[in-house]
């Protein structure tokens, strides 16, 4: 049997102990990563024409995987914000090859100073508080299964979540006492506690006893399930929303993120402090969290020009898979 590369070796520590023991990040980024590298295989076995199995790092290069970024972006069609997912990922990966195996450092940090694609920043999308009020008023109370979606979209709002976050939520993770709260693990694990009204947490209240969830040993079970009691998945979730969306006659596209996107305009427009947004998003960076006041401000602009006098004008006008790829598949899962 043949020894493992170098480059086989660090990949499989990094994805299967580093990630997950060290960083402790959660499994969706470790699935993300793990298509980063098959994908990032697949182009050098079917572009390169390389043997994958026998890759060494030193047979990266800037070079290389600026190829494999510009491949993704034209032969596979992923936008700006995939290729950037994916580098970062090569970049976190390499900034970890330079320490366990520093001999390669200078290669390292030649990959890891790539920059991220520029792109232009895309209009917020979100409803209006009578789109979202009519949302909530779709599902049937009358029904087991209605009362759990109208569960699960008012917290999902209420609380501007990710749909993971909403999605990895245990009953012990949710605390009805005044003031209720739910505890959030965003990305990185990252924990923060995030309020909810009263009538969401009436809502949770209910559902919790219907569901027999409120016995100590219930903490540890996932809160919303499907019909047949197993978890409730991302796919399981954009099922739900687009059902009511339907019925609701919204005449938008609404993805779960539109929630998330919608509860901060709200906030916003509200006139709470953006500090505070960022905090309840979760978000590191408080720029990340300026695309909303920017949005709000262009909202504004549009309203007022809508409203105002016309005035004339002051001028005249005119893939084969290999043992390694199975692995990458077999971890991400």
């Amino acid at each position: 049997m043949k020894k493992p590369t170098d480059f086989t070796r660090l990949m499989t520590s990094y994805l299967s102990s580093y990630l997950p023991l060290q960083r402790n990040v959660s499994q969706n980024t470790i699935t993300s990563y793990c298509d980063t590298f098959r994908l990032l295989l697949t182009f050098l076995r079917d572009e390169k024409a390389m043997n994958i199995e026998r890759l060494r790092i030193r047979d990266f290069s800037p070079g290389l995987i600026r190829e494999y970024l510009s491949w993704l972006e034209h032969d596979r069609g992923c936008g700006i914000s995939t290729r950037n997912q994916r580098l970062a990922a090569l970049r976190s990966f390499f900034k970890y090859v330079s320490v366990e195996a520093p001999e390669n450092m200078l290669l390292c940090q030649k990959i890891v100073n790539i920059p991220y694609a520029k792109k232009e920043q895309a209009a917020v999308c979100y409803l209006t508080t009578e789109e979202m009020a009519k949302l909530l008023r779709q599902p049937d109370q009358s029904s087991s299964i209605g009362r759990r979606d109208l569960c699960f979209l008012s917290l999902l709002y209420d609380t501007g979540a990710r749909v993971s976050e909403i999605l990895s939520l245990k009953v012990r993770d949710v605390h009805l006492s005044t003031p209720a709260k739910v505890i959030l693990y965003g990305k990185g694990r990252k924990l923060r506690e995030v309020p909810i009204l009263p009538n969401t947490a009436l809502h949770l209240q209910q559902y919790l006893t219907e569901n027999k969830m409120s016995l100590p040993e219930t903490l540890d079970r996932t809160l919303f399930v499907n019909r047949q009691g197993n978890p409730l998945t991302r796919a399981g979730a954009t099922y739900i929303l687009d059902k009511y969306v339907q019925m609701a006659e919204l005449d938008t596209h609404v993805s779960p993120h539109i929630l998330r996107h919608t509860k901060a305009m709200h906030l916003l427009e509200a006139g709470i402090n953006i500090f505070y947004i960022k905090d309840l998003l979760g978000h590191e960076d408080i720029s990340t969290t300026e695309v909303y006041a920017k949005a709000s401000i262009e909202t504004q602009r549009r309203a007022l020009e809508k409203h105002s006098l016309v005035m004339p004008p002051a001028t005249p006008s005119w893939v084969t898979n290999t043992d390694t790829l199975e692995w990458l598949k077999a971890l991400g899962k």
